[in-house]
């Protein structure tokens, strides 16, 4: 393998050797009354380039290297401003408004957005970059914004705070990354998660589909999706919001950021509330009920009951941006605390009551970044992270209930009482009263360096290590059980090798990667260590056919192992342990283009389209019921789960999306998904046919359509005030939650769902307020094993943001 690499690494040079690498950066700097910017310095950081803008703005910096650099304007009485670009081509223009000292330029900094946005989505990975700006206005959960995404399916088991889990075109769980600024969501336990972090305080969202950036390189194949924090230091601010809605709905997130603008001192402190009933209604042939002959009965409506959720957490940053010896330092703090019911087990048969966990999480990390580390071209990136999680389970009623809150009746010796179950039980199994306590380690380094023009190497190391401890709080005078601490440690490492080639129009990504990982537990009295060690590999490419359109491919073939979840179970998320679950293996193909189509002044259009084969072994799924006999669908009533490995799968399929936009004031998108997961195990281990070959999963959705309206009105109530219109609806096509159902009992409706909503903006900009209401036509919606989501709610959100508090 590493012979091929060496070959290809030559090959590419010698190619870059001819190659044009050198480009300039040309532009005009004006006022925002329209007047020529004048003696405006500009220069090019990490280099000795530079210049002052003449009598009418103009600037130019030629033998610029192509590359990522951040553009500097400054003047004594102009506000900085910073700009990433990336030189990739002979002429780039860049022109700007330059502010007087103080203000800033909201415009601009979306302008940089979308250079960030455009460079990510043609470099050669399958991504695509979700903006928050418009989201962050309006009362949308990070979820909601992800679950519109293209091929992107949050699977979620009820309303705020259950269960979440995200699917990528048919990869889910385990083969699927979600990271906070490079860092594995995980880490930050229950209380820390997409569903808790405001848009509001999101700068954007990458969803990857396959390969994965260095800096991303990790035990994963399916994709992964990384949340980048706001981080914008160029003006102090303090944000704030506050949102009520249905089912007793509040939530409110504050967020403040300063950056002494001469030492490079930077704070980032935020914080959010949740606090929800989630007694929205329940209705369909998955709203059951059992009567006192223990029959039962479907298509019943009833309010769900005992599933309050309430999160408050706090995220403190104390570092330095900027500056001569950093880009960025920073030392955190997270802390987040949690209290939810949980109302059924895996499906929604059987209602519970009194069965509830409590989470907390305190996080500690230090992130450090910088460009020409010790020399040119020498980048180091390094987060670690230590995590301490508690989970609190308790599970003590007898009393069996009904969803229309009344306990469940039964007959005995001729009269009717209420089911108890023997002592010793709870709503679910076995009467507990648990904590687990984690203690995580999540160490990320990335050093990478610009070998020649256009050809970057870098050297990566994953470290992530949990050691777990189960302790029984029903029985505390019993000794420590060794059975009860487990770990799991992994350790990867990875190479990555970009070459930018052919004038920039073809830019490569050759990745390699070894893992190693190790569980610990405890099994009749003996220590048990698992080792799996398994390399892996992947290749992307990016061509630049004609202007505006690039075609893009990847591949890979790469090995996940297992989680601390899915070996030695999660009994708060109702999953049981499986001691025997092997590493799932995935050989994946990628192939699209992004095209440009219109793009002036009144139109901009914009074409995606990609298809994806991927093929798993050992592929890591919840397991599902195999059958239904009539007259048993109680078999299909799950109360818990666990992970298998479901043998041979494929997948194949494809995914489009259309974005137009008109005058900067409509904006219309249209987004569908479309594929097959089938079992491709062709053989039992009897050596029989096997019955499910050819067969689609259970319990994942496979077609999927998105589409969204938003229309802009200026002047509209005030003068400088702007109001804003929306419209989404979105489709999933029926999906059985088991592998065979002859009475289609078990199989999800068509689901078709559509919000509007509106918000206006002040003329200041300071104050913003929204309407919502979701599901406007209280369509049935479903997700994992026929669990119902909420219907119609409708939601007020107020915000209110200050720029430049010290001024």
């Amino acid at each position: 393998m590493y012979k091929y690499l060496t070959i290809l690494f030559y090959l590419c040079s010698l190619s870059s050797a001819t190659a044009q690498m050198i480009g300039s950066i040309s532009g005009q700097l004006m006022h925002k009354d329209g007047s020529a910017a004048s003696h405006i310095t500009v220069t090019l950081d990490g280099s000795s380039l530079g210049t002052i803008t003449d009598q009418h703005g103009r600037y130019e910096i030629a033998n610029v290297p192509y590359g990522r650099f951040k553009l500097h304007i400054s003047a004594i009485d102009i506000t900085p401003q910073h700009h990433e670009v990336h030189i990739g081509q002979p002429n780039m223009v860049f022109n700007s408004i330059v502010y007087p000292k103080g203000e800033t330029n909201i415009e601009e900094v979306a302008v940089e957005r979308k250079t960030v946005k455009r460079d990510m989505e043609t470099s050669g990975f399958a991504v695509a970059v979700i903006e928050t700006k418009e989201a962050s206005l309006r009362n949308l959960t990070t979820n909601e914004l992800l679950d519109r995404a293209v091929g992107v399916r949050v699977r979620q088991n009820g309303g705020i705070g259950s269960q979440i889990e995200y699917n990528l075109n048919g990869m889910s769980g385990s083969a699927i990354g979600i990271f906070i600024d490079g860092t594995p969501i995980s880490t930050f336990g229950q209380s820390f998660n997409l569903n808790n972090i405001p848009p509001a305080m999101i700068e954007r969202i990458e969803v990857y589909k396959g390969v994965l950036p260095s800096h991303l390189t990790g035990d994963y194949v399916g994709g992964a999706i990384n949340v980048i924090m706001r981080k914008d230091a160029s003006a102090n601010n303090i944000t704030a919001a506050v949102s009520y809605g249905s089912f007793n709905t509040f939530q409110a997130d504050i967020a403040a950021l300063y950056r002494n603008q001469k030492n490079g001192f930077t704070t980032r402190l935020s914080g959010a509330y949740i606090n929800t009933d989630n007694s929205y209604e329940m209705w369909g042939k998955f709203a059951m009920m059992t009567d006192a002959q223990q029959r039962l009965t479907r298509y019943n409506r009833f309010r769900r009951f005992n599933n309050k959720y309430r999160s408050i957490s706090g995220r403190f940053e104390f570092g330095f941006t900027d500056v001569k010896w950093a880009d960025q330092f920073f030392l955190g703090y997270n802390i987040s605390d949690t209290y939810q019911d949980i109302p059924h087990g895996v499906t929604m048969a059987q209602p519970y009551v009194g069965r509830f966990n409590e989470y907390q999480a305190h996080v500690f990390s230090l992130n450090y970044i910088k460009n020409n580390f010790l020399l040119h071209g020498l980048a180091l990136n390094v987060n670690t992270v230590y995590s301490k999680r508690s989970t609190y389970l308790q599970d003590t009623a007898r009393t069996i209930y009904n969803w229309d809150g009344n306990p469940m009746m039964i007959i005995r010796n001729g009269e009717t009482v209420p089911l108890v179950r023997p002592v010793g039980r709870g709503q679910q199994g076995a009467a507990v009263i648990t904590n687990i306590d984690r203690d995580i380690i999540n160490s990320r380094t990335n050093l990478s360096y610009m070998v020649a023009q256009g050809h970057r190497i870098s050297v990566n190391h994953n470290l992530n290590s949990t050691r777990r401890q189960d302790e029984d709080l029903l029985n505390p005078s019993a000794p420590m059980n060794p059975q009860n601490q487990r770990s799991t440690t992994t350790n990867i490492f990875g190479f990555n090798y970009e070459a930018q080639m052919l004038n920039n129009r073809l830019k490569t990504n050759v990745l390699a990667k070894y893992t190693i990982n190790q569980n610990h537990y405890d099994n009749a009295g003996t220590t048990t260590t698992l080792t799996n060690r398994n390399p892996g590999y992947g290749f992307t490419a990016s061509y630049n056919v004609i202007p505006k359109l690039y075609l893009i491919a990847s591949t890979e073939n790469s090995f996940i192992s297992p989680r601390d979840e899915q070996i030695f179970g999660s009994p708060e998320t109702n999953i049981v342990e499986n001691l025997e679950l092997k590493p799932e293996r995935n050989v994946n193909y990628n192939a699209g283009f992004r095209y440009e189509a219109l793009s002036d002044e009144t139109h901009r259009l914009s074409l995606y389209a990609s298809a994806f084969w991927r093929n798993g072994y050992d592929k890591i799924a919840a397991e599902a019921v195999d059958s239904v006999i009539v007259g048993r669908e109680n078999d299909a009533n799950l109360q818990t789960t666990r992970f298998i490995n479901i043998g041979r799968t494929q997948s194949r399929g494809f995914e489009a999306e259309v974005t137009y936009v008109y005058a900067n004031k409509l904006n219309l998108l249209v987004n569908f998904s479309r594929f097959n997961t089938l079992m491709k195990t062709e053989f039992d281990e009897n050596g029989n046919p096997h019955r499910f070959f050819n067969r689609q999963l259970p319990n994942e959705p496979y077609f999927m359509v998105n589409g969204s309206v938003q229309y802009r009105l200026d002047n509209l109530i005030q003068r400088k005030s702007t109001v804003n219109v929306f419209y989404n609806t979105g489709y999933v096509a029926p999906f059985s939650t088991v592998w065979f159902d002859s009475e289609d009992w078990f199989r999800t409706p068509t689901q078709f769902f559509h919000d509007v909503g509106a918000s206006y903006r002040t003329p200041s900009g300071k104050i913003i307020v929204s309407l919502d209401v979701k599901n406007i036509t209280n369509g049935e919606v479903y997700d994992n094993f026929g669990v119902q989501k909420p219907g119609r709610g409708y939601y007020l959100k107020l915000n209110y943001m200050l720029n430049n508090f010290t001024k």
